[in-house]
């Protein structure tokens, strides 16, 4: 037993939250696991969640609404060949894990022999006794929205409002949000690991609207990561506003996009949201395995231009889209993914490993315990190259320079992607000539990478704003990349 003097450790922190108070013990665990394993089961596995979540929101010189909420649960599932049973319950004591699991258990009608399910028992009771910690921490422990009061979080967005609107008379709106949340997960899985992980995640975001007659624009910024809301020093908050208020002021000059095929520089950090959705979600194992991907069946092959080389890392620490371990006990770590323009591999979860016969690579992700894990990105991003990031754009003739985006679209099937640019510039002569507005930039991801010409040596990841919807789940994710130059993009314009 600790001394009232020393610390928790995490995994007695979500027993604390998730276990203790409802009567459940390990030896509960165990009767759920072993109850699931009288059937036909491959594996099977508990997700214990408690999550506290915080918001604020300010428009109009006020903060319009706050929001708190707390939510708990268990989700369990049982895998059986390519299937999965799953059942959840935001109740949690003994009784509701024993329904739970008598729920997941009837994925197969074929019962177990006595002995098989004595020796689960066992190995259970066995690795109990071990209580495996992560082996690493990338993260403070601690609720990140507690480090201020609710006065200080208010007073904290009133700043940007009246920073950003200082900066410029042509500001006419600002709007600012913060948004808080912190989980503590508990893990427990048939082949007795034991893991528990508290997650702290928090973010700023900032839109300004400038108006110049009639004209209206809009500028945003914003940052995050998983770290304490006290990281949003005066530094940052200027920094945010001012940037926010400088986009919506680009976008007051700009003239429409031309359209048409042309080259095409993207800019560092937030545009590798292209790379995101064109390239990362068809290098996920589970389209790969139903073969419904454009890359499915290429490893080994060239799906790049040389010096492309592309990686998905939840290992980095505080970043928004890292991970201890992943949403099934296990460990995030860099998987390249395409080097030097061949593709490597693919992001695992345990069931399509199992199925793929490859290893799992610390990607199966869920949005919480409601939810069935699955193959996700955490931070995807492409590593730098050697050029100078001015001497690529003074390289074009005529082209794009798209510094970021909005909103996009892909078709993993085919790899065809459209995403609208939110900040971009016409480039002449290798000289930025104007801002535009209305560019829409549409290919092929597979095709896109083959058409990088040149690589910047300016790695940037973003602000740390990310968040990533599959088959209806949201999850936390990073982006990021360095200057590229990419020939022969199709841009949808606005121009006459």
């Amino acid at each position: 037993m600790n001394s009232p003097n020393l610390p928790m450790s995490t995994l007695e922190t979500a027993k604390s939250l998730l276990l203790f108070p409802h009567g459940i013990q390990d030896s509960h665990l165990e009767k759920a696991i072993s109850s699931i394993h009288k059937r036909d089961v491959d594996f099977s596995d508990l997700y214990f969640q408690y999550t506290r979540s915080e918001s604020w929101a300010l428009d109009e010189h006020i903060v319009k609404s706050g929001s708190f909420s707390i939510d708990q649960g268990v989700g369990v599932r049982a895998v059986s060949g390519d299937k999965s049973a799953f059942a959840y319950s935001d109740t949690l004591n003994p009784e509701i894990l024993v329904e739970a699991s008598k729920t997941a258990r009837s994925i197969s009608s074929s019962e177990n022999s006595t002995k098989k399910i004595k020796v689960i028992a066992k190995k259970l009771k066995s690795n109990l006794n071990r209580k495996l910690e992560p082996i690493k921490k990338l993260y403070s422990e601690f609720d990140p929205m507690l480090s201020l009061s609710s006065k200080e979080k208010i007073d904290l967005l009133m700043q940007l409002d009246s920073i950003a609107r200082k900066k410029d008379s042509r500001v006419s709106q600002v709007m600012a949000s913060l948004v808080g949340g912190y989980d503590v997960v508990l893990i427990f899985r048939s082949d007795g690991l034991m893991v528990a992980d508290l997650r702290p995640l928090v973010r700023l975001s900032v839109t300004v609207i400038a108006q110049a007659g009639n004209r209206r624009e809009i500028g945003s910024s914003g940052g995050g990561g998983r770290y304490s809301v006290t990281n949003f020093n005066s530094d940052k908050i200027e920094f945010f506003a001012s940037e926010a208020v400088r986009q919506s002021l680009v976008n007051l000059e700009s003239k429409p996009a031309p359209a048409g095929e042309m080259p095409v520089v993207l800019g560092p950090g937030w545009p590798g949201i292209l790379l995101h959705e064109a390239v990362g979600h068809g290098l996920e194992g589970d389209f790969n395995r139903k073969l419904s991907s454009v890359f499915s069946g290429r490893v080994g092959e060239r799906v790049a231009a040389e010096g492309v080389t592309v990686v998905d890392d939840g290992s980095i620490p505080n970043r928004r889209g890292s991970l201890n371990f992943d949403d099934e006990g296990n460990t995030t770590r860099n998987n390249v993914l395409i080097e030097n323009g061949i593709l490597k591999g693919y992001l695992q979860d345990s069931l399509n490993s199992k199925l793929m016969n490859v290893a799992q690579t610390g990607n199966g992700r869920r949005e919480s315990y409601a939810h069935l894990p699955m193959p996700r990105m955490t931070n995807t991003f492409m590593l730098s190259g050697r050029e100078n990031p001015e001497s690529i754009i003074s390289s074009l003739d005529k082209g794009l320079y798209a510094v970021n985006f909005g909103g996009g679209q892909v078709d993993i099937t085919n790899g065809k992607f459209v995403f609208s640019a939110s900040e971009a510039y016409w480039v002449e002569k290798g000289k930025i000539k104007y801002p535009v507005k209305g560019a829409t930039l549409i290919g092929n991801g597979p095709d896109a990478l083959t058409k990088v010409k040149l690589i910047g040596n300016d790695l940037k990841l973003d602000g740390g704003v990310g968040t990533c919807g599959k088959d209806g789940q949201r999850v936390p994710v990073g982006v990021g990349q360095p200057t590229l130059l990419i020939e022969g993009l199709t841009v949808g314009g606005t121009a006459d």
